[in-house]
C-alpha cells in the first residue's frame, strides 16, 4: 500500500520534531552538568573540586561523549604526605595556584571557565576511581577531555618530568593540551604587609648600632675570611647550577616511576637537570677551583721543591678525576662524548 505524500510530509515533521527534542534535552543535560560543575567549583577552597566516586561516575562515566568540559583530575593520598621526597604538599597547593590563576584570568570569559575544571581525588574514599585510571604510583595528574570514554586509556597523563617547573608546568601542560588559556600563575607575595612592616621597624631600630659597628671597623665585612667563604660560596654557587634551579623550581630528587621507594638523584636526558645532580657537579668544579687557587697562591710560598712538586701532582690527580667524572656524567645525560685530537701538523 503507497504511502501519500501527506502521510511521508507528517512523518518527516515528528522525525524532526524528535530529533529537536531529543538535542535539546542533550543540551539541558550538558547545561546542568556544567552549571554543577561551576556551582561545585565556586563552593571549593581555591576552585578546586573535591570528587569522589559517586562524582566521578556523574560528570565522566555516566555522560555521553563528547562532554562540554574537560576535567584535570590530582590524585592524592594523606597517608604519603609524610613522605617529603614525594612532594605531595608542595605539589597539591601549585595545583591549587593554577586552578585559582585560571579561574581569576577568565573571570570576564565564563565559556571558556565551564570548559576546564580543577579536581582532586583522595586514594583512602575513591580507591574505585583511582582503579578505573590505574594510577599506582604518585604524584600523578590526568586530564580527562571531552571525548574520553576510557578514563584509563583516553585521559592523558602529566609525565613526571614536567613537575619540575611547578605552577607554571602544568599551566604548559593544561594548555598545549586544552588549547584554553590559563594565564599567568598568580603566585601568593612571600611576606604580609604586617611582615614587611615589622622587618621595617626591626631595620630602623637596628640602623643606628649597625653604624658604629662599621665606623668601629668591627664588622664580619671586614674580617678576611668571610671574604674567602663568601667567593667559594659565590663559585659553587655558579657552576652547581643553583640559579637554574631557583628559577625552575627543580627538585633535588624525584621518586622512582617503577618503584616510589627508591629516589632518584641524577636524571637521565638533556632536559631536566635534578638539585642533587648539579650540587654533585658543583662540589667536583669547587674542588678543582680551590686545588687550582692552592697551587697558584699558596704552593709559591713553600720553599721546599720536592713538597711543591708532590702538592701538585696530588693535585692535578685529584683534579683529572674530578674533570673526569663531569665528563662521563655530561655523556650519561646527553650521549655526547669529550674526545681528543692530534693537531693535523703533527701527522
Amino acid at each position: 500500500m503507497a504511502i501519500s505524500p501527506k502521510m511521508n510530509h507528517l512523518i518527516l515533521y515528528l522525525a524532526a520534531i524528535i530529533i529537536l527534542l531529543v538535542s535539546l534535552s542533550t543540551s539541558d543535560s550538558n547545561s546542568d552538568l556544567v552549571s554543577e560543575l561551576l556551582n561545585l567549583q565556586s563552593q571549593s577552597e581555591a576552585g578546586v573540586i573535591h570528587l569522589n566516586d559517586q562524582l566521578v561516575s556523574r560528570f565522566l562515566t555516566s555522560t555521553k561523549t563528547p562532554r562540554p568540559y574537560s576535567i584535570l583530575i590530582f590524585f592524592d593520598a594523606h597517608q604519603l604526605h609524610n613522605k617529603p621526597e614525594l612532594h605531595l604538599q608542595e605539589l597539591r597547593n601549585e595545583f591549587s595556584l593554577v586552578a585559582s590563576s585560571f579561574i581569576a584570568n577568565n573571570v570576564d570569559n565564563p565559556s571558556s571557565r565551564g570548559k576546564l575544571f580543577f579536581c582532586y581525588l583522595e586514594f583512602k574514599e575513591s580507591q574505585s576511581s583511582f582503579a578505573l585510571f590505574a594510577v599506582n604510583s604518585l604524584p600523578h595528574i590526568r586530564l580527562v577531555g571531552p571525548d574520553a570514554k576510557s578514563l584509563k586509556d583516553d585521559s592523558v597523563q602529566m609525565e613526571q618530568g614536567d613537575f619540575a617547573r611547578m605552577a607554571e608546568s602544568m599551566a604548559d601542560f593544561v594548555q598545549s593540551r586544552t588549547k584554553l588559556t590559563v594565564g599567568p600563575i598568580h603566585h601568593p607575595p612571600l611576606l604580609s604587609k604586617k611582615q614587611i612592616g615589622l622587618i621595617l621597624v626591626v631595620i630602623l631600630i637596628w640602623i643606628p648600632f649597625m653604624a658604629k659597628k662599621i665606623f668601629a671597623g668591627e664588622t664580619l665585612l671586614h674580617d678576611r675570611k668571610i671574604w674567602l667563604l663568601g667567593s667559594v660560596f659565590v663559585y659553587f654557587f655558579s657552576v652547581s647550577g643553583a640559579m637554574h634551579n631557583i628559577i625552575r623550581k627543580m627538585p633535588m630528587f624525584l621518586a622512582d616511576r617503577n618503584d616510589p621507594n627508591k629516589l632518584v638523584f641524577f636524571y637521565q636526558g638533556s632536559g631536566m637537570q635534578l638539585g642533587a645532580e648539579g650540587f654533585a657537579v658543583g662540589f667536583l668544579y669547587t674542588i678543582v677551583g680551590l686545588l687550582l687557587a692552592l697551587m697558584t697562591h699558596g704552593l709559591v710560598r713553600v720553599k721546599s721543591v720536592s713538597i711543591q712538586r708532590w702538592v701538585m701532582i696530588v693535585s692535578l690527580l685529584i683534579s683529572f678525576w674530578a674533570v673526569n667524572k663531569v665528563i662521563y656524567l655530561d655523556n650519561w645525560k646527553t650521549g655526547y662524548g669529550v674526545h681528543g685530537f692530534w693537531p693535523s701538523s703533527w701527522n
